[in-house]
């Protein structure tokens, strides 16, 4: 890793709530110019200036990682706000519960336009960047897919354990260049999200877990 990650430049897909937003936060804090991306703008917009009130570096960016031009304007952006690209975080992620006998091809797709197609495509536009950074790539996978499975997530399990086929390749061929590319594997982690999923499966989470209770 970086000797030290103050004055380092890091963008943050699916940076405006949940995970994402705690990495932006935690980033900001260490030193980091934090490049807050995320599909709508006003919440964006909202945990970049969370990071600039405690002090920190920061500033919003709209864009949807399915679609390449945007993924390369925010690769962009952040070469052009903060003078270099360092650190890319590609978190932004979807979790729309469809069992299969009810599942559409449509909303398979959907999830893996964001989850696989938006991690390949958030790397492949800052990877320029990243090159002469010699910088870092941390993918938000999960424990859904690459270990276990849950009634409704097919789809997600299947980008999950997807990104993870991706990294493997990817890591080899990017470490001629001095770029690292990392998973991280959460399992239930108290964020708004999850309280969206509702009482009865948080507990049913809880009651799995041998300490009863999900990550803060």
């Amino acid at each position: 890793m970086f000797k030290s990650l103050a004055g380092r430049t890091a963008v943050i897909t699916g940076a405006s709530k949940g995970i994402g937003r705690g990495i932006a936060r935690r980033l900001g804090a260490v030193g980091c110019s934090v490049l807050v991306v995320a599909r709508n703008t006003a919440e964006s917009e909202s945990a970049a200036r969370e990071i600039t009130e405690a002090g920190g570096r920061a500033s919003a960016f709209s864009a949807d990682v399915a679609n390449e031009s945007e993924t390369k304007a925010m690769a962009a952006a952040a070469v052009d706000r903060y003078g270099s690209l360092d650190i890319l975080c590609a978190n932004a992620g979807i979790f729309p519960a469809a069992k299969l006998d009810a599942m559409s091809g449509s909303e398979f797709d959907t999830v893996l336009a964001t989850n696989l197609r938006g991690t390949f495509l958030s790397v492949s536009a800052c990877l320029p960047a990243l090159k002469k950074a010699k910088g870092r790539i941390v993918v938000t996978s999960s424990i859904t897919g690459p270990i276990t499975g849950y009634p409704g997530w097919s789809h997600y399990g299947a980008s999950k354990a997807g990104q993870l086929g991706f990294l493997r390749t990817a890591a080899i061929e990017l470490a001629p260049a001095g770029v690292t590319i990392n998973a991280v594997m959460p399992g239930n982690i108290a964020t708004e999200g999850l309280s969206g999923l509702g009482p009865d499966y948080i507990a049913k989470m809880e009651s799995s877990i041998p300490m009863k209770r999900t990550a803060p």
